[in-house]
């Protein structure tokens, strides 16, 4: 069994216009920048994005926002990213944003195969509009949908050619689990190793989860929004 591919266009080859993709990271980190890259490349549009954010204008999901690729970005905020703010000002893109912990539930609610289920987070907002509300314990609730993919992008550290995956610190995020809510999940990895490297131990993501895996390369990880404390002025 070896789900190994030579890279990221390889891994994209049959994603076709329409598609609905889960894409991984916070703000920039653990974003899966090939495979960004090589959707940028193939020209799909009228792609449906589920993400945290959509990067920042020159980089991340901000490269597809500049090709017009994306028709709907589902997540929880618009963050640095001024492209994402125009278009959707503009009505050239749909958004819908979605509280973070909701969010997350949604997506791993996917994955564990429940299609919904009652948060209390954004009642009597804007956010429960049209939606099923239910008293519990003397307490409203709203009905939430669980969200799933065609396709889930992840970034990891480690993985190995049966799609086993280990990630590094923050860069863990959400890539786990959109990495359980799609049809097929396309990992790639800053390490490649052979089976019986990773300590069974760490493993975050079971291959059971990953279809595709590949190895990146030339990595960026950018800042995205660098910020300094002034200097203390010298006491010589």
């Amino acid at each position: 069994m070896n789900k190994v591919f030579a890279n990221a266009d390889a891994a994209v080859q049959d994603i076709t216009d329409g598609a609905t993709i889960m894409v991984g990271g916070f703000g920039l980190c653990g974003i899966p920048e090939n495979l960004i890259e090589a959707i940028r490349r193939k020209g799909v549009q009228n792609l449906t994005v589920i993400s945290n954010n959509a990067g920042v204008n020159h980089f991340g999901l901000g490269r597809l926002l500049e090709t017009r690729q994306i028709r709907k970005v589902i997540g929880t905020y618009v963050g640095e990213n001024k492209l994402l703010e125009e278009q959707a000002l503009k009505g050239e893109i749909e958004l819908e944003l979605i509280p973070q912990g909701t969010f997350a539930e949604r997506i791993r609610a996917g994955g564990a195969g429940i299609p919904a289920f009652y948060t209390p987070t954004g009642v009597g907002t804007v956010v429960a509009e049209g939606k099923e509300v239910r008293e519990f314990e003397g307490r409203p609730y709203v009905l939430e949908r669980a969200l799933r993919a065609d396709f889930a992008f992840v970034k990891a550290w480690k993985g190995d050619r049966w799609g086993n995956l280990i990630y590094r610190k923050t860069a863990r995020n959400f890539n786990p689990i959109m990495a359980t809510a799609a049809r097929i999940t396309i990992a790639e990895v800053e390490q490649l190793v052979e089976l019986g490297e990773l300590d069974p131990n760490c493993v975050v993501t079971p291959g059971i989860y990953v279809k595709r895996i590949f190895q990146g390369s030339n990595y960026e990880k950018r800042i995205e929004k660098r910020t300094v404390r002034p200097r203390a002025p010298s006491t010589n």
